[in-house]
């Protein structure tokens, strides 16, 4: 497996599998739905590709709507935790920038919280090779809801405390990125953004912030002083201890000739 800087970054993962499979939100049904009404077809025996698989929540919510999927992760952690949890399901070593797959033999490829860890020009073309002609790319994110005031205030504070915070600005551009590469047949692009939100303790909250990226490659060390932070926040805002997150889920499909 070929990989570079950004794919070394996302191997960091690995650290944090158990935790990240243990706090990381799921994906609400709305998303499944608009993607079979989008697409025209339901995802019931579709041949499906699971890019950046990690642990598997995407993965298992689409064997449990009937796709014929397998993962393709390229962390041995995140794989293990993964196969760990959901042995049935098929699992390849790979990156999304070569992908192990002969042409024209998925009708779905689909990246979870992921994409954003490939070369665009690398990754696109092998979807579109793999893909059969009229197959999708899926691209979707949960990420704070910026309508949110609590979840706004937050990402404001974690912006000015972690020098490797980003804004999340991938997950509405997609669409953009994909048609500025040189791609004929250029594929048909659509977005929408979904919103949802799950009501958990505060203890599980910190842990999902904890398994973002930016703080696992600070370490546990650095991280601590800024989640203990947060916890008097959040305390201060829900004293009794449990809050509802709220996410928008931006989706872009990508639809293959």
């Amino acid at each position: 497996m070929t990989h570079d800087a950004s794919s070394e970054f996302a191997l960091s993962f690995d650290g944090v599998a158990a935790q990240y499979a243990m706090a990381r939100p799921t994906y609400p049904p709305q998303l499944f739905d608009t993607i079979e009404e989008l697409t025209g077809r339901s995802l019931r025996g579709r041949r499906t590709l699971d890019v950046g698989a990690g642990t598997g929540i995407a993965t298992a919510l689409l064997r449990d709507r009937g796709a014929d999927v397998i993962a393709v992760e390229p962390g041995p952690g995140m794989g293990a935790q993964l196969r760990a949890t959901h042995p049935e399901i098929p699992l390849v070593r790979a990156y999304g920038d070569a992908l192990p797959f002969a042409d024209a033999t998925a009708d779905l490829i689909t990246y979870a919280q992921s994409w954003h860890w490939t070369d665009p020009a690398r990754s696109i073309p092998e979807a579109l090779r793999v893909l059969r002609p009229g197959g999708t790319l899926a691209l979707w994110w949960n990420i704070p809801d910026p309508d949110v005031e609590w979840t706004a205030a937050q990402e404001r504070r974690l912006q000015d405390r972690l020098p490797g915070y980003h804004r999340h600005g991938v997950s509405s551009d997609a669409s953009r990125i994909i048609g500025s590469l040189d791609l004929t047949p250029a594929p048909t692009t659509v977005y929408r953004r979904l919103h949802w939100t799950r009501r958990i303790p505060i203890d599980l909250h910190l842990a999902h912030l904890a398994s973002r990226s930016y703080f696992v490659v600070m370490g546990p060390e650095a991280a601590r002083p800024i989640l203990e932070s947060e916890r008097a926040h959040l305390l201060a805002a829900f004293p009794n201890g449990t809050l509802e997150e709220a996410y928008a889920l931006d989706l872009t499909l990508a639809h293959h000739p």
